[in-house]
């Protein structure tokens, strides 16, 4: 995007961010079709002490053993009682049982993997060669840029919310509008998510109408060309023009998408715009004879149908509306 009011180190945190895309999905080996990254899965740590259910003593940890895990190895106390052998790598602060030793240093170590093949997966997308063992709230915006297009959608979201907490640096415009434009990675689709959540509060990243130009176009283009709705992004697309951003510059987006290629990019601007209507009565005219007009001409007829019941809902100023319709190919 051309330069603005945005800071020189903006740009070059979006031109950074960039760069790391390509080289990225370079590196993933894989085509430009976007991959379906599934439901978040929240990711907490440490998992529950399991001696503590058997009332394990400290004076019962007299055993040692080590716990190996790639290149690494990690020590490991153990624990034998009437009720079963333990083992706890407190380093990792991780526990294990099994009836035997051997069993419970192999469970310690299964248990000990999701927080291990997290710190791996940070580290390579970091580009470190080696675990990341720090707090994701030490990283600089071009790591949590970064962090965004983690496979693994609970990285991204920590990223994001990371990201929230630091938007008075207004560093980040430029880059949230480099991934909502990404045609190329194969994991967008999170990043993109995690972009337009961020944009729900557009001013506090774009201040200036001229950036916010910019953000909405991308967001329109988006859901001109949308093949999916993979991560529900396309549907968050629709939420944030509509129910967030709610301008006139929003509105008309919304509008030109009722025309897009994309029945799913066309399906979330008929949702965005029964929340626009919320914020901008005055649109509410317009909007109602444009969804008439889906409503007959729509090639889709799950829209025509769709499109008429929103607009039923608008012009009742209902509050609540009807379910949007679910493509075959999306069961």
């Amino acid at each position: 995007m051309p330069l603005s009011r945005y800071s020189v180190e903006a740009h070059e945190f979006a031109a950074e961010l960039r760069d790391f895309i390509e080289k990225d999905a370079a590196r993933l080996g894989r085509d430009t079709t976007p991959v379906d990254p599934g439901p978040r899965v929240a990711f907490r740590w440490p998992p529950h002490p399991v001696s503590a259910d058997f009332h394990v003593l400290t004076s019962d940890w007299t055993g040692t053993a080590t716990l190996q895990y790639r290149d690494e190895s990690f020590p490991v106390e153990l624990a034998q009682t009437p009720e079963g052998h333990f083992a706890r790598c407190p380093t990792l602060w991780s526990e294990a049982m099994a009836f035997t030793s051997q069993d419970s240093l192999d469970n310690l170590l299964e248990v000990s993997k999701p927080l291990l093949d997290r710190q791996w997966l940070i580290g390579e997308m970091l580009g470190c060669g080696k675990r990341f063992t720090d707090r994701i709230s030490v990283l600089g915006p071009a790591q949590l840029l970064k962090l965004l297009y983690c496979s693994d959608r609970d990285v991204a979201n920590d990223a994001r919310q990371e990201i929230e907490t630091h938007a008075s640096l207004r560093v980040f415009g430029p880059a949230l509008i480099s991934i909502i434009d990404d045609r190329v990675h194969p994991y967008r689709r999170s990043a993109q998510w995690c972009a337009l959540d961020l944009f729900e509060d557009l001013p506090g990243y774009c201040d200036d109408p001229a950036e916010q130009r910019f953000a909405i176009a991308s967001i329109k283009g988006l859901l001109m060309d949308a093949p999916d709705d993979y991560a529900r992004t396309m549907f968050k697309a629709g939420v944030v023009l509509g129910g967030h951003v709610a301008n006139d510059m929003a509105a008309d987006a919304l509008l030109e998408v009722l025309d897009a290629p994309s029945p799913i990019g066309r399906r979330a601007a008929i949702h965005g715009l029964f929340h626009l209507c919320e914020w901008l009565p005055d649109r509410k005219p317009e909007v109602v004879t444009s969804l008439q007009r889906v409503a007959a001409d729509d090639t889709e007829p799950l829209l025509r149908a769709y499109a008429d019941g929103i607009r039923r809902d608008i012009e009742r100023g209902d509050v609540e509306h009807v379910m949007e319709p679910i493509f075959p190919n999306e069961r």
